[in-house]
C-alpha cells in the first residue's frame, strides 16, 4: 500500500516536473526528513527526552539479564554436586526468569518504539508547519519530502532546520 502511494507521488512529481519545463515560474523544493531528525533542535530534544525516560528501565533490564547469566553460570559450576531434584528446580527457575526477562525486554522495546514514534510524529508535524509557511512565503509550487536524486539547489532542508530552530520547534 505504501509502495503504491510512493509510486503515485513519484509519478505526480514527474508530471509536475514535466509541466515545470514548460512553465518558467514553477518552483520546486526538496526537504530531507532524515537531516531534520538529525539536526533540528526539536528532534535532538526529543531524543534526549526519550533517553531520560527509558535509561533507568533499560539499565534495570540489563541488570536482570546479567543476574540470570550469573545464575546460569553458577548452575553449570554447581551442577555436578547438586542432586537431580535441585538441578531440575534451579533449571526451571532459570527458564522462568529467562522467560520473564524476554517479556520485559520485548515490552521495553515496544514502549520505546511507540514513544519514539510519538516524538518523531511531533517533530514531523512541526516541520510540516514550517515547510507550509516557507512554501507560502517563498511561493513554492511543490515541496517534496523524499526523492531518489536531489539537485542541491532545490534542497531547502537548511531553511527548514533554521526556521525550526528559530521557533524552538513550536
Amino acid at each position: 500500500m505504501k509502495l503504491t502511494s510512493r509510486h503515485l507521488v513519484i509519478c505526480a512529481t514527474m508530471a509536475l516536473a514535466a509541466a515545470a519545463a514548460s512553465a518558467q515560474d514553477f518552483k520546486v523544493g526538496i526537504v530531507n526528513l532524515d537531516r531534520i531528525f538529525r539536526e533540528a533542535n526539536s528532534a535532538k530534544a526529543a531524543q534526549v527526552k526519550l533517553e531520560q525516560e527509558f535509561t533507568k528501565r533499560e539499565k534495570e533490564i540489563a541488570e536482570f539479564g546479567a543476574q540470570i547469566k550469573a545464575q546460569s553460570e553458577k548452575l553449570e559450576r554447581d551442577a555436578p554436586t547438586l542432586s537431580e531434584t535441585q538441578r531440575t528446580t534451579r533449571q526451571r527457575q532459570l527458564v522462568d526468569q529467562d522467560r520473564e526477562f524476554q517479556r520485559k525486554r520485548r515490552e521495553f522495546q515496544e514502549d520505546l518504539n511507540n514513544r519514539k514514534n510519538e516524538e518523531l510524529q511531533l517533530v514531523i508535524e512541526r516541520a510540516n508547519k514550517v515547510v507550509k509557511a516557507l512554501a507560502e512565503a517563498e511561493k513554492y509550487d511543490l515541496i517534496v519530502q523524499e526523492a531518489v536524486y536531489v539537485n542541491p539547489k532545490l534542497d531547502i532542508t537548511d531553511k527548514v532546520i533554521k526556521s525550526l530552530n528559530a521557533s524552538n520547534g513550536r
